[in-house]
């Protein structure tokens, strides 16, 4: 998918304030390869938000937030 610098972008903002960062990343980063597209991208992290669990669905969110989602 394009627009990976957005994604990194987001990423480095989002790493001070997260509380599990490396399943963060690899869950973003395989949601992204997933995905079609951007808006395909933001369904599949909506849903993984649904199915998270506390303190892991905040830094699910703070993502969200840093990626303009």
């Amino acid at each position: 998918m394009k627009n990976d610098e957005k994604l990194e972008r987001a990423l480095f903002e989002a790493r001070p304030y997260v509380e599990y960062w490396d399943r963060l990343e690899n869950l973003v980063r395989r949601l992204w390869e997933e995905a079609t597209d951007e808006e395909n991208f933001l369904q599949l992290l909506n849903e993984e938000i649904q199915r998270a669990e506390e303190p892991f669905k905040t830094d699910l969110k703070i993502f969200l937030q840093k990626f303009g989602g």
